[in-house]
């Protein structure tokens, strides 16, 4: 292993903020893990760098999860058991995946990060959540060194959430994640109109696992600028859900308010339509801003400070909660 230091963290965060790790080491292995974490409590863990906003330099050591592989468990004729090394870029898997006719990730083409980081705050999309696929998680803990399995019961899943966030966050370094994935008899979810839409353009009406991947990726492109062109994290606001009594209060005064209705009393509100709404798509703040074809999405277009994108988001919350009495919460984990 390798310790370096004063290693910039611009590559290492997909909104390409420039702090410094005063100390930096990638690892390979488990077990280069668990001989680094004798010597090392304090750490600071960075994968893909696709869901944190970095606001200072980072004073403990920086640990890059940087472990690969794809290993099959067991298959049978109908699923295929797949354990997937943290360090796996998660696109990059999805497309692997689809062209194995592997099905069950195909919705969560293009969402950026690493396979270790996906577990952790669920990330889902076009109607699927990654915790339908997930069967095992496994992590070093940080304390011991031990390797410990987490089954999908265990991570006790939620909306954009995990055991992962809440009590386990900061004691465990994931190491790999189990998917179930189909092989027959796809299960397949076009019941997000944008898929409808893409695949009615294309006249495609029995459409495979790799029509509906090529279609996220199609829609997503439509709408989301591309990390390596300009610095953002995808979605920096998790959708709120309201009581159906204060929907239809502020149907009131915004009858086309859109909604997806979660229960007989909860409904979910696009937090992009929220932003829209209150003026800030497209806004641009000097090298920061909202961007133009997604308001969900903060953007660097350069050399911004996480501080200022920071600043920015709370200004949102606020302009929200004043507008629409909604406390919009941030899913990025912002580091300060």
């Amino acid at each position: 292993m390798n310790i370096q230091e004063n290693i910039s963290l611009k590559e290492y965060n997909t909104f390409g903020i420039n702090v410094n790790a005063k100390r930096f080491v990638s690892i390979t292995s488990v077990y280069q893990l668990q001989q680094l974490l004798k010597e090392e409590k304090d750490i600071f863990l960075i994968s893909g760098g696709s869901n944190m906003l970095l606001t200072k330099d980072i004073d403990t050591l920086v640990v890059h999860i940087d472990i690969k592989g794809i290993s099959i468990d067991r298959e049978n004729h109908n699923d295929i058991h797949l354990a997937v090394n943290a360090g796996e870029n998660w696109h990059e898997f999805v497309l692997w995946c689809v062209s194995q006719n592997y099905g069950g990730l195909e919705n969560l083409s293009l969402i950026p990060g690493n396979v270790g980081t996906c577990p952790i705050q669920n990330i889902g999309a076009y109607g699927v959540e990654v915790k339908d696929t997930i069967t095992k998680v496994e992590a070093v803990e940080i304390e011991t060194g031990k390797l410990i399995s987490f089954s999908a019961e265990e991570c006790q899943f939620g909306y954009r959430n995990s055991i992962f966030k809440n009590e386990a966050k900061g004691k465990f370094v994931l190491t790999s994640v189990s998917f179930r994935l189909t092989k027959n008899n796809h299960k397949l979810n076009t019941s997000y109109g944008a898929i409808e839409s893409e695949l009615t353009s294309k006249n495609i009406t029995n459409p495979t696992i790799k029509d509906i991947s090529d279609a996220v990726i199609a829609i997503r492109q439509s709408k989301l600028p591309d990390p390596k062109e300009i610095g953002n994290s995808g979605s920096f606001f998790k959708n709120p859900v309201i009581s159906k009594e204060h929907f239809e209060k502020l149907q009131t005064s915004s009858p086309n308010i859109p909604s997806y209705v979660i229960s007989d009393t909860e409904i979910k509100v696009p937090a992009g339509w929220l932003i829209e709404q209150s003026g800030f798509k497209g806004k641009r703040f000097g090298d920061y801003g909202v961007h133009e074809k997604q308001a969900l999405v903060l953007v660097n277009y350069g050399n911004a400070t996480g501080k200022e994108i920071y600043d920015l988001a709370q200004q949102i919350q606020k302009t929200i909660k004043d507008k629409f009495d909604i406390d919009l919460e941030i899913e990025v984990n912002i580091i300060q």
